[in-house]
């Protein structure tokens, strides 16, 4: 088999590779980079697993980021187990072909608990005290302490919120390249997440992601240079593009005020209560999963949500079958936005009830996505003092909330989810192996096929599937 590093960076789209990303520029003119359309929605978990299964969400089950746990009446987002993914894997397919076949999978998400031999991926330490320890987890254990030791912990803080920098991708892309000295795997996935945060932020708005582009540019050239001289073939490969958004829709308020969604108040603050809703909606970015309890509402709701500004379009069954999204763990519904418009998780209707964690960095209480917390909130006064004095209680031993996100959607500029009207802002695929991508364009499900190919370098790759199935 042929050694093969896909290296996932996220957000990369025709449209931002340019003058700011003269590697990039250089290395796809030399090789071929094709866009995909991406699969639906467009979004992390979606999108990775439609690359590593083949298969579309009707039938991998990761139908979101996050989705509502319909047995413990919870939604619950950014899970890592891998058993989640219902479909063959790519490594479980290559490793029933050769025995010798490793993979090393370096922070793709569903990555605890799998069958990949080498994994890392971030989980944080919550000591009963309240505190946020940055940590990973791996697989084997040792490669841990050992990553850490070498690298320093890994500064989770600059993967998500409003402190993200280079330094997390960074520090991802040095321990894969350590995962590789040490152990040499056949295929290894890398995921480079520093563009996308820019993007969700600002938008194509290149005079502040210029920055984002140029550091994440060189990075990929340290990566790609350390890989081909060890003889690898290198793929690059992005989950989606991000479009300019203006005009966040809050799905749950407009549910809510028309008597569908439940909430109940803790300490004078509102948690939404999914198990006593009629209706509710999980928001990730571009397209939300809108649970009904009882049949006979489906019809009066569809009505409502495909009545509000900002929504394009809403699926029923027989859409969910089209979009090829109807799994169990989808909505009764699925609203798409419009181009600009993109779907915020709040449900509160008085923003003093809004839950304490609203104004935090909380991904996993949050009954939806949260692009806001991406930014400090700018209404603070003196906000580095502020954030500086909390994380000292804290060391000090106080519980203190670190509620610094603004609940302000519309600082927002870019997101992703739907599928892009310009293929400039589609999803790319580019390798130097020219010959074995055929045509400009290629489906998400396609790229596993792309990548069998590049594994077993052969023509006839799809040939090797079939024979052990």
């Amino acid at each position: 088999m042929n050694k093969t590093v896909v290296i996932n960076v996220v957000g990369l789209s025709q449209r931002v590779i340019g003058a700011h990303t003269p590697f990039l520029n250089k290395w796809m003119k030399k090789g071929k980079g094709v866009t995909v359309k991406p699969s639906f929605p467009a979004v992390t978990t979606t999108a990775q697993y439609t690359y590593l299964t083949g298969e579309w969400p009707e039938e991998h089950g990761i139908v979101g980021n996050g989705w509502y746990f319909r047995e413990e009446c919870e939604v619950k987002f950014w899970r890592q187990s891998s058993n989640l993914v219902q479909a063959p894997k790519i490594w479980d397919r290559l490793k029933a072909i050769d025995p010798q076949f490793t993979c090393a999978n370096m922070f793709w998400w569903y990555n605890m608990y799998g069958t990949t031999d080498y994994s890392v991926t971030p989980r944080p330490m919550y000591p009963a005290d309240g505190r946020k320890i940055p940590d990973v987890y791996a697989q084997p254990l040792y490669l841990r302490e050992k990553l850490q030791n070498r690298l320093g912990r890994f500064p989770l803080f600059n993967f998500w919120g409003p402190n993200t920098h280079i330094r997390a991708s960074r520090w991802i892309a040095k321990a894969s390249m350590l995962v590789d000295e040490w152990h040499d795997p056949t295929l290894t996935l890398i995921y480079l997440p520093h563009l996308d945060y820019g993007l969700q932020k600002y938008g194509i708005d290149f005079s502040k992601i210029g920055k984002d582009l140029e550091d994440i540019d060189q990075l990929c050239e340290e990566v790609v240079t350390y890989y081909e001289s060890k003889g690898a073939d290198v793929v690059i490969l992005s989950e989606y593009g991000i479009t300019d958004v203006d005009t966040p829709v809050s799905l749950n308020q407009i549910l809510r005020y028309h008597g569908f969604l439940n909430v109940k108040e803790e300490m004078g603050k509102e948690i939404l209560d999914p198990g006593a809703s009629r209706a509710f909606a999980v928001a990730d970015h571009q397209v939300a999963h809108i649970y009904v309890r009882d049949q006979k509402d489906v019809p009066v709701i569809k009505e409502l949500i495909a009545a509000q500004e900002g929504v394009e379009l809403v699926l029923d069954e027989r859409g969910k079958n089209i979009h090829k999204l109807n799994h169990e763990r989808s909505g009764e519904l699925v609203a798409i936005a419009t181009p600009k418009a993109w779907f915020t998780y709040y449900y509160w209707l008085n923003e003093k009830k809004a839950p304490d964690f609203a104004r935090t960095v909380d991904i996993h209480r949050k009954p939806g996505y949260d692009p806001a917390e991406l930014f400090i909130d700018p209404e603070l006064k003196n906000p580095l003092f502020n954030i500086g004095m909390k994380l000292l209680k804290r060391k000090i031993g106080f519980r203190t909330l670190l509620d610094i996100i603004p609940l302000n959607p519309s600082l927002v500029k870019g997101s992703h989810g739907r599928v892009p009207e310009s293929e400039l802002d589609w999803p790319v695929f580019i390798t130097q192996k020219k010959d074995w991508v055929n045509g400009k364009q290629y489906l998400a499900p396609d790229i596993y096929s792309l990548l069998m190919r590049h594994v077993l370098e052969e023509e006839n790759a799809m040939q090797n599937i079939f024979d052990i199935d």
